[in-house]
């Protein structure tokens, strides 16, 4: 029988990097590609994503973001947003000066649940919320779900 040196956070640091692979596993699908994680104190637009039978339409919320700033790119799968915002504030307080700016940028891609025609999507932005619809492709519209017996 062989000695093996008795480690006492061997456990604990087993869990801990088992923890992070589930954490991973669980937020791929929101997060395909791990640059798009905000960073601590970030918090990304909220959206909801609606269907109906010949379209989807994305909602997004993007308030203080001005619509020159903003770039959406329609794929067949997916919706890609990108933003950039600046703001600058000018206080004049007794015999001094100050500028205090503000700069925020992100991008997101919203996967899909059906193929879109990309060329025939339409956008519009008003008051810091972006509207998109995304009218569905012949193939995803015929398609139905299946319901599968279960025994």
């Amino acid at each position: 029988m062989a000695l093996r040196r008795w480690e006492p956070f061997r456990g604990i640091t087993r869990l801990h990097e088992e923890m992070d692979r589930l954490f991973e596993d669980f937020l791929k699908p929101f997060w395909p590609e791990r640059r798009e994680v905000p960073a601590e104190g970030y918090r990304l637009p909220t959206l909801d994503l609606a269907e109906t039978e010949t379209e989807f339409l994305l909602k997004v919320e993007l308030p203080g973001v001005d619509k020159k700033d903003l770039s959406v790119e329609v794929l067949p799968d997916s919706v890609v947003l990108k933003a950039e915002a600046s703001e600058e504030k000018e206080t004049k307080e007794a015999s001094y000066h100050r500028r205090e700016r503000s700069y925020r940028c992100f991008q997101r891609t919203i996967p899909l649940p059906a193929e879109v025609k990309s060329a025939e999507a339409k956008a519009a932005y008003k008051d810091g919320l972006l509207e998109v619809r995304l009218p569905k492709t012949e193939a995803a519209i015929a398609a139905k779900p299946v319901k599968v017996e279960i025994r």
